[in-house]
């Protein structure tokens, strides 16, 4: 099949916006490309929120006169000034004339502007090329700048039978090494991993990024600690890393089991509760004002139980191995029934990846 000359260099501009994806938030992962009579010329991406976006390091990158050029940009360029100039004044000023938009910007203070800045100089503007493919390396970015609330994404390695470990109260793995590795290549995607006090004490585990020959970036790590009452010797609270971790907690607990936590790096949260836990949906509006833009929830039973209930998690990734793991296990959902299919949350678009004898299950939540 013959791919048409726009979506071959939407293509490529994606390639490019994918390598800035867990690195620009709260802002958008973009990749910018610039032909000229059919040749790529320049190619460019944005880093990291502060600094040049796509269109301007594509632009910088070119080696030759931008006239009559075209660029190919995953996202609307922006026509407003923040941290950095508008990029619809840098294409005016370089004589680019023709503008490929794969979707427009998101945020409804802005949507559409770049691009009638543009028309309005005489610029040809075409948008919603692979427009779906676009939209889907930025869901955070648009639940964010849309709602306020970061994208949740439910993460959980289960055996056959639906068990997250092989004894209730011990750590046990059940997933493959390919499948570790592919929870790390996650991790490094997100702006936080949460986690339940349980799932500390049990596995105590690190909560940072670990990718081989590749540098990473850790994670805010969260716990929901409803009485604060985390192991003082936990992983998390003595990291040497660039993420904090934070804890959140109910109301009304004493100044003094707080100040057993509170030290650099840690940041304590108070929120009201709800039921035997905390109000998660507050949780999740916090984050946002705190320019969280993707959550990865990493358990256990009953805290994953609580997101379905609330209807919090956007997408899921299930990692399948082929293991029985038998009745002491922990179940993957602690909490949570369904009375028949109809009423059971499912996945759409979902997706299959094989990892070793493992089997990830991709796919966004749809509730009934």
């Amino acid at each position: 099949m013959t791919v048409k000359p726009d979506e071959h260099f939407m293509r490529v501009a994606l390639k490019e916006a994918k390598k800035g994806i867990g690195r620009t938030s709260p802002n958008p992962a973009v990749g910018a490309v610039i032909v000229s009579d059919g040749n790529i010329i320049s190619k460019g991406y944005h880093k990291k929120a502060g600094m040049p976006h796509a269109e301007i390091n594509a632009i910088n990158g070119a080696k030759k006169s931008l006239f009559g050029t075209t660029i190919y940009v995953t996202l609307e360029p922006c026509n407003h000034t923040g941290k950095t100039p508008p990029c619809t004044q840098a294409i005016i000023e370089n004589g680019i004339s023709r503008v490929v938009v794969g979707m427009k910007d998101p945020n409804p203070l802005v949507s559409g502007s770049g691009i009638d800045c543009l028309r309005q100089k005489g610029i040809i503007v075409d948008s919603g090329i692979l427009e779906k493919k676009c939209r889907d390396i930025n869901r955070p970015f648009i639940k964010f700048i849309t709602h306020g609330l970061p994208w949740v994404i439910m993460k959980a390695g289960v055996s056959l039978d639906g068990r997250l470990n092989y004894q209730k109260g011990q750590s046990g793995w059940i997933t493959g090494e390919q499948s570790v590795r592919e929870v790390h290549k996650l991790r490094d995607q997100v702006d936080a991993i949460l986690v339940g006090r349980g799932t500390v004490e049990i596995d105590n585990p690190s909560l940072t990024t670990r990718l081989a020959g590749k540098k990473t970036e850790d994670p805010v790590r969260i716990v929901v600690d409803s009485e604060l009452s985390l192991p003082l010797s936990s992983k998390v609270l003595h990291l040497d890393s660039k993420a904090p971790t934070w804890i959140f907690c109910r109301d009304g607990l004493s100044s003094e089991r707080k100040a057993q936590y509170e030290k650099p790096g840690v940041r304590i949260f108070q929120v009201p509760g709800m039921g035997d836990g905390l109000d998660l949906k507050k949780i999740m509006t916090i984050l946002g004002r705190e320019n969280i833009c993707s959550v990865l929830v990493e358990g256990g039973g009953k805290l994953h139980s609580s997101f379905l209930r609330e209807r919090i998690y956007d997408y899921a990734h299930i990692f399948h191995a082929p293991v029985l793991a038998g009745d002491r296990g922990v179940s993957l959902l602690d909490g949570y029934s369904v009375t028949d299919r109809s009423r059971s949350p499912g996945l759409s678009d979902v997706r299959y990846k094989r990892l070793g004898d493992d089997m990830m299950v991709s796919g966004q939540l749809v509730y009934s």
